[in-house]
């Protein structure tokens, strides 16, 4: 199997984490989960992506940040984003942390039914 490598970000959040990480893709899209502060994700650019917004928070540069969070769509449908903020001037972001060529036709779908629901774009980092 290829060695995994991870960005400067994830390793500088998880130090040690290539030694230790196991090397089976954690799904289909053949990322591997990743710890941040003390939290497990699906990949190392959510991992990242999540310790940044932290930080953010910690300098008061965003605020009421949430991880996981559900928002019910039409019929059955939920679209659970990876985060969701406000930023200083109180704007509600909700975000999305994907690798390119993750973003799949049922993401695209949700994207489109969470734009119609609740009038916000879903913003993909």
């Amino acid at each position: 199997m290829d060695k995994i490598t991870f960005s400067e970000d994830v390793k500088k959040l998880n130090p040690g984490m290539e030694q230790e990480m196991m090397t089976v893709p954690a799904s289909k899209y053949h990322n591997v989960r990743a710890e941040a502060k003390g939290m497990r994700f699906q990949s190392g650019k959510e991992a990242a992506g999540v310790a940044a917004l932290i930080l953010q928070e910690e300098r008061h540069q965003i605020f009421a940040l949430r991880l996981q969070v559900g928002f019910p769509l039409a019929g059955e449908t939920k679209y659970i984003a990876d985060a969701v903020y406000l930023d200083s001037e109180l704007r509600p972001w909700v975000v999305d942390f994907k690798s390119e060529g993750t973003i799949t036709k049922e993401f695209r779908l949700k994207a489109k039914l969470f734009k119609e629901r609740y009038g916000q774009e879903i913003t993909v980092l």
